[in-house]
């Protein structure tokens, strides 16, 4: 129970990584709030599904305030709400680039403008931003997506300075998984995933559990030295 009693938002938490996420910080004893633009697909004691356009400012402020006034803390903010729009930078269209940016990269400032500082009033907190192997090395077709991962790391160790001003114990980390194996990764052909696999160190695709297990990790007080740091889970992926 690593994180009994703590109140955690998990972004994009309807299905995937996000799901993962909220179900295992809801065993381990957290009340969670799975905030998504879809509804969940599972129902578990002590998760509450959310309607969230992480991409519009106000409906993250009232999530804020729904949040801190229902149960008078927030304890894990998980920044996980991400969306793709691929193609090699000059077939990048501007929406492909301004929708991409709007709910990777503005939709984790715009809840994290009101839930850092809440934090920090608290005296504590842990954010973390979920980045990916591409934002730590880039990737073919994935101009708008590597920009808004790797921004998410500067936030993430931005913040870690930022809220941890005045005596507070909020600290902010990234996590950067690899090739993980959800919905996305089950409509590509078999002989890419092969190649996928092929680029560990492991040989092996990720689960969406071990993604889940590292957020465990800096959300529960065993990180409680970490903060200002991405961690990879990768399977030693070589680019």
């Amino acid at each position: 129970m690593r994180l009994e009693d703590k109140v955690c938002i998990v972004t994009g938490g309807a299905k995937g990584i996000g799901a993962e996420m909220s179900q295992l910080f809801a065993k381990e004893g957290a009340r969670v709030i799975a905030a998504d633009m879809s509804d969940l697909d599972y129902s578990v004691e002590n998760i509450e599904g959310y309607k969230l356009n992480v991409a519009d400012t106000n409906q993250c402020e009232e999530l804020f305030k729904y949040a801190s006034e229902k149960y008078g803390r927030i304890d894990v903010l998980v920044n996980n709400a991400g969306i793709t729009r691929d193609g090699l930078t000059h077939k990048i269209t501007d929406d492909m680039w301004n929708m991409v940016i709007d709910v990777n990269l503005k939709g984790v400032f715009n809840l994290t403008k009101h839930v850092g500082p809440y934090m920090m009033k608290q005296g504590n907190g842990s954010i973390i931003n979920i980045s990916s192997v591409v934002g730590e090395y880039g990737n073919i077709g994935q101009a708008n997506y590597a920009a808004t991962k790797a921004g998410v790391i500067g936030l993430a160790k931005t913040w870690a300075k930022e809220f941890a001003r005045k005596g507070a114990a909020v600290r902010a980390n990234a996590i950067a998984p690899g090739y993980i194996m959800t919905d996305i990764l089950k409509t590509v052909p078999q002989p890419l995933l092969d190649d996928f696999a092929k680029l560990t160190m492991l040989g092996r695709l990720g689960q969406p559990e071990e993604i889940a297990k590292a957020a465990l990790f800096l959300a529960s007080d065993d990180s409680s030295y970490v903060t200002g740091h991405v961690l990879s889970v990768n399977g030693g992926m070589r680019l």
